[in-house]
């Protein structure tokens, strides 16, 4: 992972820091709670800054990324969007469009969720219908 230099990175309510003087991340284990996710130590300050964010979140913007993972992101953000809006659809119109254009909006949103859900990951409703 390369990090680009002079990057402003969120830390959450309010705080940015430069990418490049930040040296490192330690999420926050006890006492942690709304507002205490992550320790960020930098080079110019003795004390961490107590960030909102979560170390990965806080990386992820430290980091270079390229263009593919840019449309990928995109695509992603695109995929939820298109799955609020079938969540959306009222009882009736899902049964015309199963009756009529032979489109299951419930097995669409299990499907698109499924693609955009990180791998080795499941939900619960997946492991209810194994017991069904």
């Amino acid at each position: 992972m390369e990090i680009k230099a002079g990057r402003m990175v969120y830390l959450g309510y309010g705080k940015y820091w430069r990418s490049d003087a930040i040296v490192g991340l330690r999420p926050i284990e006890e006492e942690r709670g709304p507002g205490r996710r992550t320790e960020v130590f930098t080079a110019t300050l003795d004390a961490p800054i107590v960030a909102s964010r979560s170390e990965r979140a806080i990386l992820r913007e430290m980091a270079v990324a390229s263009d593919e993972q840019f449309r990928m992101q995109e695509a992603r953000a695109v995929l939820g969007d298109l799955v609020d809006a079938l969540d959306d659809i009222p009882d009736v119109l899902r049964r015309v469009l199963v009756t009529e254009a032979r489109f299951d909006v419930p097995a669409w949103i299990r499907h698109v969720r499924s693609l955009t859900r990180p791998e080795g990951t499941e939900t619960s409703d997946e492991q209810n219908e194994l017991f069904d």
